[in-house]
């Protein structure tokens, strides 16, 4: 009598001789298989990294993704292959049907009316227009103690110090945002100072009262912040905690 598991195809690549089980070792055309197309190795990927992911949350009481990973062979080398073809094909189409466009050469004899650096570093050039924040110090007779493009440069020198010292403050081990809402609203709070501040150096082309855009890019990362860990924070201690139980029996809230 044949059984019924038997009689049902398989869909993970088990029952047709390619994917073979973990304790088998496969044969020279079982190998030779596996190598007829990234297509079809790609789906045998896939399918094995389903099953041992369900067999993982079947033997576990948590989800164990934290501690248990696949190998590098062929799991991870196939699906970083399939992602970087996918992303090289885009980028080759895009430089195909859309060339860039090249304007007319630079005139070394004339100044732009507009001079800026390249997009990531707006907000470097950013922090050099915070000049109205340079205090003109009672001590010195109204004058200020340093000029305004030296103040520019010791705010680049703060900043860069804060993001480097902030991998040294937090020092503890969690791996998500709702774990330390005070940590993630730091983040939260210098992505926005990032986006405000580059506004900033573009300010001249801006439909915006400058007046308006120097109080808005310090009042909208502090905003952002505050949002961010009442929210986590919520998340935490509301319906988020009691979805994800299971979670904090490995990792409790402190």
């Amino acid at each position: 009598m044949t059984d019924e598991n038997e009689s049902e195809p398989r869909t993970d690549g088990s029952g047709t001789g390619i994917v073979s089980p973990d304790d088998e070792t496969p044969s020279w055309l079982e190998r030779k298989q596996r190598t007829q197309g990234l297509s079809r190795l790609t789906y045998e990927y896939f399918e094995r990294s389903r099953r041992e992911d369900e067999d993982l949350r079947q033997e576990s009481s948590y989800v164990e993704r934290d501690v248990l990973a696949f190998p590098t062979w062929p799991h991870e080398m196939i699906r970083n292959l399939s992602i970087t073809s996918f992303f090289v094909g885009m980028i080759l189409f895009l430089a195909a049907a859309l060339p860039p466009h090249l304007g007319p050469p630079a005139d070394p004899s004339s100044t732009p009316a507009i001079i800026l650096p390249d997009w990531y570093l707006y907000w470097s050039f950013g922090l050099l227009k915070l000049g109205p924040l340079n205090p003109e110090l009672a001590i010195l007779g109204g004058d200020k103690l340093m000029a305004d493009r030296t103040y520019g440069v010791v705010a680049n020198g703060v900043v860069v110090g804060i993001i480097a010292i902030v991998p040294f403050l937090n020092k503890g081990s969690a791996r998500r945002p709702v774990e330390q809402p005070f940590w993630a609203a730091v983040g939260m709070f210098g992505v926005v100072f990032s986006l405000t501040i580059s506004t900033l150096a573009i300010k001249n082309l801006m439909p915006i009262d400058s007046h308006l855009l120097f109080d808005l890019t310090f009042l909208l990362p502090i905003a952002a912040g505050t949002i961010t860990y009442a929210v986590l924070k919520s998340m935490r201690e509301g319906y988020m905690f009691s979805l994800n139980r299971r979670y904090y029996r490995l990792r409790p809230p402190k």
